[in-house]
């Protein structure tokens, strides 16, 4: 029969090894958790090389809003009931979004010397960007009220993106950051011009940094076997 200490120490035990792996890296499809400059987390394929791919297959982005956010929109501002935001608001407000985002990584691909293709391929990467959390502070909204909506920032988003084979879907690479769009030193009334303008220059930054970070990628392959869990990749 186990001793009381006994069992208290395979108890402790079990505890640290569960914190261990809670604590651990996430693998996401045999991706090991690595450190990125510019983004909050990235995930890499050990062994992955990007130095064949040239060209790239930009899958249309999905956009969707914070959960709750139709609602904050359409809820009551002190004494004033804002209008519902309908679906086709909402609906029109994503398809913009999206249009633009894809427009802005096109181009910022094609800047770095990728062919941006409509198939897969030999040497095509399959980039899928998907764009979270959207969240707009204040819509330039038409009522017969005088009153106007103020803002330092037009709002906030979270990008997630993976990159496959294009042949195989070999998942490469993925990606996880959320940003907040430039702040104002005073603020600025709310408008749709303003916050496509703010939410388009979101979307570049984000395409500017993952069209650079795969020409980084292909600068270092092929990766090593074995990645160091929170580390950076080694530079060849």
């Amino acid at each position: 029969m186990k001793s009381p200490a006994s069992i208290a120490a395979a108890a402790l035990a079990c505890l640290a090894a569960s914190l261990a792996l809670a604590q651990a890296p996430r693998d996401t499809e045999g991706l090991v958790a690595v450190k990125a400059k510019n983004v909050d987390e990235a995930w890499l394929l050990p062994g992955a090389d990007f130095r064949p791919y040239r060209k790239v297959l930009l899958k249309r982005a999905e956009v969707a809003f914070q959960k709750n956010w139709v609602r904050d929109m359409s809820q009551s501002t002190g004494s004033r009931v804002g209008p519902r935001v309908s679906d086709e608001e909402a609906m029109n407000i994503v398809e913009t979004a999206r249009t633009g985002f894809d427009e802005i990584w096109a181009v910022a691909f094609r800047k770095v010397g990728y062919e941006v293709v409509n198939a897969p391929g030999e040497g095509v990467l399959e980039v899928a960007p998907r764009v979270v959390d959207l969240y707009i502070n204040a819509l330039d909204r038409h009522t017969s009220s005088p009153s106007r909506t103020y803002t330092v920032q037009a709002g906030e988003a979270t990008l997630h993106l993976d990159v496959r084979d294009s042949r195989t879907g070999t998942l490469l690479g993925r990606v996880a950051d959320r940003r907040e769009t430039m702040k104002t030193a005073t603020p600025q009334m709310a408008s749709s011009g303003r916050n496509a303008s703010d939410f388009a220059q979101l979307f570049a930054t984000w395409a500017v940094i993952a069209a650079k970070g795969l020409e980084e990628l292909k600068a270092n392959s092929p990766l090593p076997e074995t990645l160091e869990p929170g580390k950076k990749v080694p530079k060849k």
